[in-house]
């Protein structure tokens, strides 16, 4: 499905190694808290994908920008351009090279869509999955496992500096790695609502699931 395969290679969202045994003890709490703290959120990104064996399969970069609740626009550069935008109800994916758009309805479980940790609804984050965190210096390294199996990946990792989101790491259960870095980050501005909405151009095919 091209949303997923956008929110894991983008995603929006990996193993740290041994954490503390200490480190669960408030994790939820802290990763709720730095979360909230940003009710908009704008980025520049870069994204790296890796194969199991650490072979590079995919290099991209671009701009997001994010607005609670559950809305989201998620551009990547050319030459692989493609965008992703959510209202919070509905999820438009447009490639320009296919000149196709697919329209769905936003799978709001954070199991499934892990950029909504980034833009969603914050208070499920405990009830969906086992949470870890280290900290080092401004440095907060958080490692989420789900809890339930049909999760699209095994362990997902957010990390914060001074307050900010800075960089996130996926694993999928082929041991599939896709790291991503922000820079730029802006949080609490303005931003227009027309940002998380899509008008499909002229042309081009539509697919709704």
């Amino acid at each position: 499905m091209k949303l997923i395969r956008i929110c894991t290679t983008f995603v929006f969202l990996l193993l740290l190694g041994t954490v503390p045994a200490f480190a669960q003890t408030g994790s939820a709490e802290e990763l709720t808290r730095l979360l909230k703290q940003a009710d908009t959120l704008t980025a520049r990104f870069s994204q790296l994908s890796l194969d199991g064996t650490g072979t590079q399969l995919q290099e991209t970069s671009g701009e997001i920008a994010l607005k609670r609740p559950g809305q989201f626009r998620w551009h990547t550069d050319q030459p692989m351009e493609q965008l992703l935008v959510s209202d919070g109800q509905k999820v438009w994916l447009y490639d320009p090279d296919l000149q196709q758009v697919t329209i769905q309805t936003l799978d709001k479980r954070l199991t499934h869509t892990p950029a909504l940790l980034l833009s969603g609804d914050v208070s499920q984050i405990s009830e969906n999955f086992e949470i870890s965190h280290k900290r080092s210096g401004d440095v907060i390294d958080f490692v989420l496992e789900p809890k339930g199996g049909d999760s699209l990946f095994d362990s997902l990792r957010l990390s914060f500096r001074s307050g900010a989101i800075n960089d996130m790491q996926l694993i999928d259960s082929v041991g599939q790695r896709t790291n991503i870095l922000f820079s730029n980050v802006e949080m609490n501005q303005p931003l227009e609502a027309g940002l998380f909405t899509f008008e499909v151009p002229e042309g081009v095919d539509v697919i709704s699931e």
